[in-house]
């Protein structure tokens, strides 16, 4: 264990000097979301650090279960329409009666491109894929995501379809997949405030020739920016699970501060 938690210390202290170190650049879009991805992508040139924070409590089979989760993402425009990112470490913390031991481990860390065909500003309608791929210890996963994007004056909608691969255990020979889809709605109440809701619908596929029980959570979303550029924001959800399946959890909140450089 102790050898995961410095490299979740130093992963996490690692990205703090990243401001001191980068040239600045136009700002990146705030976000709107945490589960739900929107079309647009950053600005040439533009540097975004996000750090995610998700924290799942109880399940069904264990009122006592919970489970903190991070991620650390350096976000960069390669071109006004192509993003890339770096995961720099996700790591967690478990907790409860449905786990053997109590434990804090690096996960896994990542990169991910985002491609934008359509603005929704500028033509209509937003059009986006996303691709991630994934490595850990005994652990590789792609994940390719469909995003939608229509803008109604200050109301947004953004619906995203995802496919997930993964290959887990030794020589990584257990596979499965997930399919999802996600729903966004955000009103900007004020330049720097807005309100909404997500919706998640996830399909597990532990082998991919069978589906366990579908989960569905829905809930609230908000997000505030700060400074007279919108230097910073921070955006949160609360997910409820409505379908009360076990192994999942029954809430899950997840918050996301983000800086433009």
């Amino acid at each position: 264990m102790r050898p995961s938690l410095l490299a979740a210390a130093a992963a996490t202290a690692t990205p703090l000097l990243i401001p001191l170190v980068l040239p600045g650049a136009a700002c990146a879009d705030e976000r709107r979301f945490t589960f739900t991805q929107e079309a647009p992508t950053a600005p040439k040139g533009a540097v975004e650090f996000e750090n995610w924070f998700t924290y799942k409590k109880a399940r069904p089979d264990d009122s006592s279960f919970s489970r903190f989760e991070f991620r650390h993402e350096l976000e960069y425009g390669l071109t006004d329409h192509v993003q890339v990112a770096f995961y720099l470490a996700d790591w967690s913390v478990t907790s409860g009666r449905s786990v053997e031991k109590d434990q804090a481990k690096y996960d896994d860390s990542a990169v991910e491109f985002k491609i934008n065909y359509l603005d929704p500003a500028k033509d209509g309608f937003g059009l986006s894929s996303y691709h991630e791929v994934k490595l850990g210890d005994e652990l590789f996963e792609l994940e390719n995501k469909l995003i939608l994007q229509k803008n109604f004056g200050p109301l947004v909608v953004a619906y995203n379809v995802t496919l997930e691969a993964v290959w887990e255990g030794h020589a990584y020979r257990e596979r499965g997949g997930e399919f999802s889809q996600s729903l966004g709605l955000s009103y900007e109440v004020t330049p720097k405030f807005l309100i909404g809701a997500e919706a998640l619908h996830e399909i597990p596929l532990p082998d991919w020739t069978t589906s366990a029980d579908s989960n569905f959570f829905l809930g609230p979303v908000a997000s505030y920016r700060f400074g007279g550029d919108h230097d910073w924001w921070v955006t949160a959800t609360a997910l409820k699970q409505t379908t009360h399946n076990e192994g999942e959890a029954e809430w899950q909140v997840r918050v996301i501060v983000g800086f433009s450089f």
